[in-house]
């Protein structure tokens, strides 16, 4: 099995939510509530957070877990993970959001299997399926794939135009962020200048599809749930919440 660690960017100035990944989560913050869903995928040989604050490399010591240190002026996260990829030596590299506390296991798992299985594929990702009410919304992002699996094109638009909307809303999927990369094609892709379609649309995952890289895009069963705002934080106490009165004993 190829050697694989799985790095998560933190940066603490998000713009919406200041220090994010230290948001108190049910007793812990948030970067531990990520690092602990990783380190449940076996195949994972090591997880380390990628950040350039002090104070989340503070946090992350204190729960027991590895952090390294990053430059602050990195314009993204792929530009952070692939500046500490690039001392590793490990032959596949997964990137998770910093602000996925609630992601699954077995999601990271599904990402990983194309990668393991398939030698000279370059980067994994996933998708889920999209509610009808966000196909407007340039929050969500939008994949439409070939008939591999291979991503023909990322938006924030809904794609495919519902000309036929009972047929284009069977094809709406949900981009859920989650990457894996050939630590080579990770380290290729961030010597790249960005692509006109990635600063048209802000995605820099269209990097990749301009220059050739397949993404492979596995459909996953379990909801993304991500924090980007206040709502967010209290979405997730209150899921957290209802995992833990579940777990109780009666």
């Amino acid at each position: 099995m190829p050697s694989t660690v799985a790095i998560i960017p933190a940066r603490y100035d998000a713009t919406r939510l200041p220090g994010k990944p230290l948001i108190d989560l049910a007793g812990q913050p948030m970067i531990q509530r990520v690092y602990a869903r990783v380190r449940q995928v076996p195949e994972i040989e090591r997880v380390i957070v990628a950040t350039d604050d002090p104070r989340i490399a503070d946090a992350v010591a204190q729960f027991g877990g590895e952090a390294r240190m990053t430059r602050a002026d990195h314009p993204s996260g792929t530009d952070r993970i692939a500046e500490v990829a690039a001392t590793l030596d490990a032959e596949i590299i997964v990137n998770v959001q910093g602000d996925e506390p609630l992601i699954a296991p077995e999601t990271i798992t599904a990402a990983m299997l194309p990668m393991q299985s398939e030698p000279d594929l370059p980067m994994a990702t996933t998708c889920e399926p999209l509610e009808a009410a966000d196909a407007e919304n340039p929050h969500v992002v939008k994949v439409v794939c070939d008939a591999q699996g291979n991503a023909l094109y990322f938006s924030r638009a809904p794609i495919p135009y519902p000309r036929q909307p009972d047929i284009a809303r069977t094809l709406w999927r949900k981009h859920t962020g989650l990457y894996v990369y050939r630590r080579r094609a990770l380290l290729h892709l961030t010597a790249l200048p960005p692509a006109p379609l990635e600063l048209a649309e802000g995605l820099e995952q269209l990097r990749a599809l301009t220059h050739g890289l397949r993404i492979r895009v596995v459909e996953t069963k379990h909801r993304a749930i991500g924090v980007d705002t206040p709502d967010d934080v209290v979405r997730v106490r209150q899921w957290l919440a209802r995992l833990e009165s579940s777990a109780l004993p009666e």
